[in-house]
């Protein structure tokens, strides 16, 4: 399994869906509500992560999304975004605060071969919290808008911000042509804490957007009614969290729980993690496992929870 590629009927039994690899820890700001980044960490060699891109293939990963840290700040950027389209992922994205955009790094980013760009915009005037808002990367967005061949998530977040500026931000996602999405911002476990005010711009928001506000069963609502919304969490498995280590995580909210080298996964790590029902899945918060443990929500779970705390296996 460490050397040959998954085959089609594993992969379709419990193979990735969405694998987010850490490129680079460091980012160019400080957002408060952020535990993702450090301002000292170097970028991860690209001899390595072309190793685990290599694994992920195998693994016959969906799609693969770059993530930190912030990206942008890797020197070898655009020649990892080349191996991801070399490799034959069929979606490459990668997330990014959009601050070191210019007009080349797009057209960059376009003949490399990235799929999916995604922005979260926290607000419309920068404060305190977060300098992620509308009027300082208005004009790196509307480079974004004329000139990107890929397409443009664009998240407008509930939770670090006045709520007013929350409609304000998708007006201008769809103005601009950008796919519009909603996030609410979750502490460092995951878990959600948001005001009534911010609660009441969220569902103003989510009904403007439609049908693809509702993610993953609407699991935000049922959070937001009763404070759990559980689910059979198939990270580990379905979904990937690769960090600068080369460790796979359930989650960035997760690390330091369980982690393993990611060029040691097997298909029984994949096995074992799908039926692992994990300690957090009624308060999670994170989009990206529950959406990518959707589609197997019909099937057992047949492990015990996972322990909370404790060193990496």
């Amino acid at each position: 399994m460490n050397r040959s590629r998954l085959s089609l009927w594993r992969w379709l039994q419990y193979g990735p869906w969405l694998a987010q690899l850490v490129i680079v820890r460091r980012c160019n700001l400080r957002c408060g509500y952020c535990s993702e980044f450090d301002q000292t960490s170097a970028p991860v060699p690209f001899a390595d992560l072309a190793a685990r891109l290599r694994k992920l293939r195998a693994l016959r990963t969906w799609a693969v999304c770059l993530t930190g840290g912030e990206p942008t700040l890797h020197p070898q950027l655009p020649r990892i975004i080349a191996q991801m389209r070399e490799l034959g992922f069929r979606r490459r994205q990668m997330i990014t605060n959009a601050y070191r955009l210019t007009r080349a790094s797009i057209e960059v980013f376009n003949r490399a071969g990235l799929t999916d760009l995604q922005i979260s915009i926290d607000g419309v005037h920068a404060n305190d919290t977060t300098k992620k808002t509308l009027v300082p990367l208005r004009p790196k967005l509307e480079l974004l808008a004329r000139y990107a061949k890929f397409q443009v998530v664009m998240s407008s977040v509930v939770g670090c911000a006045p709520p007013a500026e929350v409609e304000e931000v998708i007006d201008f996602a769809q103005a601009h042509g950008f796919t519009p999405r909603i996030l609410l911002v979750h502490d460092a476990k995951g878990r959600l804490k948001l005001s009534a005010a911010e609660l009441t711009a969220f569902r103003r928001v989510k009904q403007r957007i439609g049908r693809r506000a509702s993610e993953a069963g609407d699991y935000r609502e049922q959070l937001i009614a009763t404070g759990a919304a559980p689910f059979k969490c198939r990270a580990g498995a379905r979904y990937l969290y690769v960090d600068e280590f080369g460790r796979v995580n359930r989650c960035a909210q997760t690390r330091g729980i369980w982690s393993k080298d990611l060029l040691s996964y097997t298909l029984n790590d994949l096995k074992t993690q799908f039926h692992t029902v994990k300690h957090c899945h009624a308060t999670c918060t994170i989009g990206c496992a529950r959406t990518a443990s959707a589609t197997d929500r019909w099937r057992v779970q047949r492990m015990a929870p996972a322990a909370h705390g404790g060193p990496p296996a």
